[in-house]
């Protein structure tokens, strides 16, 4: 990629950060319908309803892509849902941020022992599984793969969930339409390796199928997200 080009797509996504911001508090504070009505286009819809009527259980991956919160307001008033949820580092503001992400329906796991085993209970009953795929695991909860060239640390869970349930799997992101004009729902189907009984194989699916739904809209990827944070042995720190 030129400079001029790495140059307009940071500009790009700093633009994109700040409505990621601004729409946050609409998403959690806004009706129900009036969220839902932002969203125009649907892609993979009817896989998503077919894979749900199953009663096997059905993980939904959404990286830090568009806006993912609307992702989680359509699914969770249209199916059983149950998300990971890693509380905010300003405690204070845990209680809110649940009841917003509650209020149409759905289960919040926080990222411990607890509600690991919450997840597992929820896809054991046929329940919709929601995941952030490209955070940064901590300690002993990854392993590195490749992303975009560059080795990161990846989590472990969506793998292992995948070798020992089985779930069909689907990569999710809703793009920001031009003009403030809406959403469009994307949801994808994820590649056969995500299955696969060797973890680093796995573990790399995960990463080039969230790879593919960025190189779809890199212009509303998070990267401000330090997705690089933790190196590999012997590497000097990115950030």
């Amino acid at each position: 990629m030129a400079e001029h080009e790495r140059r307009h797509l940071h500009h790009q996504s700093l633009i994109e950060t700040s409505k990621a911001l601004t729409e946050t508090g609409p998403m959690w504070l806004w009706p129900k319908d009036k969220i839902l009505s932002l969203i125009k286009q649907i892609s993979g819809e009817q896989q998503l309803i077919d894979a749900m009527q199953t009663g096997k259980g059905v993980i939904l991956a959404a990286p830090h892509l568009g806006c993912w919160e609307i992702a989680g307001v359509y699914c969770s008033s249209h199916f059983p849902m149950t998300n990971l949820y890693r509380p905010p580092r300003l405690a204070q503001l845990d209680n809110f941020i649940m009841s917003a992400r509650q209020r149409f329906g759905a289960e919040l796991a926080p990222t411990n022992a607890t509600g690991i085993r919450k997840l597992f209970q929820a896809l054991k009953n046929g329940r919709l599984v929601g995941i952030l795929p490209d955070q940064d695991p901590g300690t002993e909860n990854g392993e590195f793969a490749s992303f975009f060239g560059i080795q990161a640390y990846t989590m472990t869970l969506l793998s292992r969930i995948a070798q020992k349930f089985r779930p069909v799997i689907f990569f999710a992101y809703a793009e920001r339409l031009p003009n403030g004009t809406g959403y469009h729902l994307h949801f994808i189907k994820a590649g056969e390796d995500v299955y696969s009984e060797s973890l680093p194989t796995s573990v790399q699916c995960v990463n080039k199928e969230v790879e593919n739904c960025v190189r779809a809209l890199p212009e509303q990827y998070q990267w401000g997200y330090k997705r690089f944070k933790t190196r590999p042995p012997g590497e000097d720190k990115i950030y």
